[in-house]
């Protein structure tokens, strides 16, 4: 004999697709923190530059 639960829909989910679906499959998992990176202070500097050498570029070629 088959166990079934008492509440055939979850209420917690508003799609119909949703709510039909068993509870372990909504159930949430607790993935592991991410490994934080040091912080990238010089991102935009490093972004102004490579545009400004880009627009340099495609300018004085459109001159030239």
């Amino acid at each position: 004999m088959r166990n079934r639960p008492l509440v055939l829909t979850t209420e917690s989910a508003r799609h119909p697709f949703r709510q039909r679906l068993p509870a372990h499959v909504l159930r949430v998992r607790q993935e592991p923190a991410p490994c934080r990176r040091p912080a990238d202070d010089d991102k935009d500097w490093k972004l102004f530059g490579l545009s400004f050498a880009a627009f340099f570029t495609a300018f004085y070629s459109f001159i030239f």
